[in-house]
């Protein structure tokens, strides 16, 4: 069986995030170029969260260019603890935290990881303003 990292990622970030996910295949649009062994990967997934993110992701082909790596990140901020420390625990699973969510320098909870798939996130919490003092 071919593998299916794009369906997945995105079916493990809906368990991360909840929300409807669509996924659309090579093979249903009869992409040119695709191979027969390929018709099953994603040429568009898209996860429609009930907080209002939407995640989109793709399959690269064999016929188009691919570097694998650590090319991009993915930023999750908000005032919402409970709710990004969820997200933060979910995406941790099976993956490495490269800073642990902690208090930062300039008063909001941050911290990195990367998930099992490789893709690195940053999540921020904000802070709360510290009372006026005088």
């Amino acid at each position: 069986m071919a593998e299916l990292p794009a369906r997945e990622a995105m079916e493990f970030y809906r368990s991360v995030f909840g929300g409807e996910l669509t996924v659309a295949t090579f093979g249903e649009y009869e992409m040119p170029g695709i191979g027969e062994d390929e018709r099953d990967k994603v040429m568009h997934a898209q996860l429609t969260t009930p907080s209002g993110f939407t995640l989109m992701a793709a399959d690269t082909p064999a016929f188009m260019e691919r570097t694998a790596g650590n090319t991009i990140t993915v930023s999750l901020s908000g005032s919402e603890q409970d709710e990004l420390r969820g997200y933060w625990e979910r995406l941790a699973d099976g993956g490495t935290v490269t800073l642990p969510l902690d208090q930062s320098p300039w008063g909001d909870s941050f911290g990195q990881l990367v998930d099992r798939f490789g893709i690195a996130w940053m999540v921020n919490i904000a802070g709360t303003a510290a009372p006026a003092q005088g």
